[in-house]
């Protein structure tokens, strides 16, 4: 009987013991349930946080990609004539379509963009400086070049004018330097010598002339070729053997005559025999020196 008591203090140690382990899971299932929506709550904030990220990063990009087509435009209108400094403008035309072309997807990679932007602007700056300093030294060597063209055009015009002058002294000197005939009288002569105008009783033609004083020309042996043309503008000629130059082509002549001239007026006559070439109508007389035309003269015939 004494054992009872031990028996059934032993039966009220083993219900207490059975009765704590609901509680245990309940505190378990409690703290996981808790930890599961701590990290459900984690992950949706971590979600937006991602989320919102990306939606940074787009209009990062974006904001990189419109200041690139900006900087591409900004490079488009820059212009030069310099041959160095295109190719040079070319090169940055050519970085920009390659950073256009990248997709940068991480932060890293927009801060080089970024970067790279940020040179190439610069770039542009001093290339807008080098231009600009460029077409202001064009400007002053276009106005020089334009001053010079006109002082070019001055000179070649003075130059002309002086041309002119001198071919108008040298075409004076020229004509000053031909000795001139004057007082031409072709008169023809009978059988007295005296004057007619009878082909009948022509027996031969005179002409006389001075030929004029000449300081400026060379004095010695002079050959006077004279032509005497009928109404018919034949020649009157002695031989077709006889003859001389003048202009530049060979001319047959009448008769011609060679005094010796000293620089002052010399009488000079020179006669033609009536050899039955003379018709009637108007004759006209030609004296050439030296290859020049000197004189004319005019008699009739009837």
């Amino acid at each position: 009987m004494e054992n009872q008591p031990a028996n059934s203090e032993k039966g009220g140690n083993i219900k207490p013991a059975r009765s704590k382990t609901p509680v245990i899971l309940f505190v378990t299932t409690a703290i996981l349930a808790t930890a599961l929506i701590a990290v459900g709550i984690l992950y949706f904030v971590q979600k937006n946080n991602m989320v919102e990220m990306e939606n940074v990063l787009t209009e990062e990009k974006d904001s990189l990609a419109n200041e690139l087509v900006l900087l591409m435009h900004g490079y488009d209108t820059l212009k030069t004539n310099n041959d160095t400094l295109n190719a040079k403008l070319v090169e940055e035309q050519e970085k920009i379509e390659r950073l256009l072309s990248i997709n940068a997807s991480n932060a890293q990679l927009i801060r080089t963009y970024k970067k790279e932007i940020g040179t190439m602007r610069d770039i542009m700056k001093s290339y807008i400086v080098q231009i600009d300093s460029l077409n202001t030294r064009n400007k002053l060597l276009v106005a020089e070049n334009i001053e010079i063209k006109e002082q070019i055009s001055r000179f070649e015009q003075s130059n002309q004018e002086l041309s002119k002058v001198r071919e108008e002294l040298s075409t004076k000197v020229e004509i000053a330097s031909v000795i001139q005939a004057k007082d031409i009288r072709p008169t023809p002569l009978n059988q007295r010598r005296k004057e007619t105008d009878r082909i009948s009783r022509m027996v031969n033609l005179m002409v006389c002339f001075t030929l004029r004083e000449n300081a400026i020309v060379e004095a010695g042996s002079k050959t006077i070729y004279m032509r005497v043309l009928r109404p018919d503008s034949l020649l009157v000629t002695v031989s077709p053997d006889n003859v001389f130059q003048a202009g530049g082509e060979n001319l047959i002549y009448t008769e011609s005559r060679t005094v010796d001239y000293l620089n002052q007026d010399v009488e000079v006559c020179i006669y033609v025999d009536n050899n039955g070439d003379f018709i009637e109508g108007t004759y006209s007389v030609e004296l050439y020196l030296e290859g020049e035309l000197i004189g004319t003269g005019s008699f009739m015939l009837k």
